[in-house]
């Protein structure tokens, strides 16, 4: 259990949960024993997480008959996807969010690569961003662009933000 106070956001901020206000989303992260994210939860910060699940979702994590899950085809030979738009992106992250949908507002077709699935994607955002695991990050056709930031995804798919 984690409470991030001081230095504070630093945690939150590592994590992608840190709002430009100062505060973080309500998150939930359950980390197994060898440091591998197993679960994420992030909601309004109104709503109050319901304890069977964070219990059922524990239980799962350190049940002794825990069945690994293959890894999707891409991270286990550690092919990435090459060429067009490829966002590096997890599911939780408020940013990926918006990100897909402003993707689709502009009709643009894009690969996906959640990197808590892939590792490989995880170990190339963070070669990109300097050792941080920033999401969403893009590909578009070897021109990088690190978080969502409109203006410089506009200038590499050249439209007009």
């Amino acid at each position: 259990m984690l409470s991030d106070f001081w230095p504070h956001g630093s945690v939150a901020e590592r994590y992608g949960v840190l709002r430009a206000e100062g505060h973080s989303e309500r998150a939930i992260f359950i980390i197994d024993k060898e440091g591998y994210i197993q679960y994420i939860d992030i909601h309004a910060l109104d709503d109050q997480p319901s304890n069977d699940v964070l219990f059922s979702e524990l239980e799962k994590i350190t049940s002794t008959n825990k069945k690994q899950e293959p890894l999707p085809e891409t991270a286990s030979n550690n092919a990435l996807p090459q060429g067009g738009v490829v966002m590096y992106c997890t599911s939780w992250c408020p940013d990926c969010r918006r990100a897909r949908a402003w993707l689709q507002e502009h009709n643009i077709s894009y690969q996906e690569v959640d990197i808590d699935k892939v590792p490989a994607g995880a170990a190339q955002v963070r070669k990109w961003a300097n050792g941080k695991q920033i999401t969403p990050t893009f590909d578009i056709n070897g021109t990088i662009v690190i978080d969502f930031n409109i203006e410089k995804l506009s200038e590499a798919l050249n439209i007009s933000s």
